[in-house]
């Protein structure tokens, strides 16, 4: 796979409002991420095949031709599989004004197809008549918010494929190999995976420096100041590329989510890392918090060993990354940790 420039939490509730939150894309309720398989209870390649869910199972009685995706996550998963669906999600945060993300277009432009059919933004309702249009042999919605009524009437349309624990919980790799379970394409979710790994383990090579920096990643937006936890997919990306979770992200985190914790700005002192990472939608509102009298007390602002990701594809594009978004991101991302990495100390 590889990575095309500009992108930009953490899906999609609409996108925004959780992106500064949990990592979650669609929801406002704060989630626990709870411990799961790959969501498939059984499946030997063959069809059918029995996917269990937080709403119980699901069987797909043969492999899939019409894929509707719903959420975060899926449609990429998809069509980073070879399946492009016909109909996708519209995608405030990120998306054009077509509601198609950047990544999306790309991959599928690539192929010489027509952009999916882009279901209306209803908000928490399901554009239920837009999916019986699309006549889907399957709906994925294995990364979404959908309630147990919703899913009961999307199933009356076709099989649902819902999350395997809480809403908009679900770890991003197993967006993929769920999505791959559900497509009969196991060895080939297995392949995205593995492609994107190398992308991460050729640029943690490249990158010695990042081995051992202490980390910290942070979003101060509308008089909010939020910290992500390593357990954010946000977070998780970057360490693996050698960077190490700051103690202090550790320390000061008051258990308000599974991925995030807010800080008043009379302790942002009290948040040491090498490299501070930080999200803004706008140059203005990075300029906003790198100007603020609150950040001039922060060593890492200070010594300029701020990594900015700005802009909302940027933003969207690892909030959490998807099967699409991480290689197309993951170029810039790079850049912007080496310079910090450099000023760092």
């Amino acid at each position: 796979m590889t990575s095309a420039r500009r992108r930009t939490t953490v899906g999609v509730f609409a996108l925004a409002s959780v992106l500064a939150l949990a990592a979650c894309s669609g929801s406002a309720d704060e989630v626990e991420e709870t411990p799961s398989d790959d969501g498939a209870a059984e499946t030997d390649g063959a069809f059918p095949v029995t996917i269990d869910h937080a709403f119980g199972e699901t069987v797909i009685p043969e492999q899939p031709e019409r894929v509707v995706a719903w959420g975060w996550g899926a449609a990429d998963a998809a069509i980073a599989l070879g399946v492009t669906p016909v109909a996708i999600p519209f995608q405030a945060y990120g998306g054009d004004d077509e509601g198609v993300l950047p990544w999306i277009r790309e991959a599928v432009e690539a192929e010489g197809e027509e952009i999916p059919v882009v279901l209306p933004d209803t908000g928490e309702d399901i554009p239920f008549e837009e999916i019986v249009e699309a006549a889907p042999d399957v709906i994925l919605a294995h990364y979404s918010g959908i309630t147990e009524e919703q899913y009961a009437t999307l199933s009356d349309i076709a099989p649902v494929v819902a999350y395997p624990g809480d809403p908009w919980s679900t770890p991003w790799r197993e967006v993929v190999t769920i999505a791959g379970t559900a497509l009969g394409l196991d060895a080939e979710a297995q392949e995205v995976l593995d492609g994107i790994d190398a992308e991460i383990a050729t640029a943690r090579e490249e990158h010695p420096e990042f081995e051992g920096l202490s980390l910290a990643a942070v979003w101060d937006t509308a008089g909010t100041f939020y910290v992500y936890a390593d357990e954010d997919p946000r977070v998780e990306f970057m360490l693996d590329m050698g960077f190490v979770n700051a103690e202090a992200v550790d320390t000061l985190d008051t258990d308000e989510s599974p991925f995030y914790f807010t800080l008043s700005y009379e302790r942002l002192d009290e948040l040491e890392s090498d490299v501070l990472v930080v999200y803004a939608t706008t140059e203005e509102e990075l300029a906003s918090f790198v100007d603020a009298p609150h950040a001039q007390v922060m060593p890492q602002v200070e010594q300029d060993a701020v990594a900015p990701l700005v802009g909302a594809e940027f933003i969207a594009s690892v909030s959490p990354p998807t099967a699409l978004s991480l290689p197309w991101g993951l170029d810039e991302v790079v850049e912007e940790l080496a310079v910090a990495a450099a000023n760092a100390g």
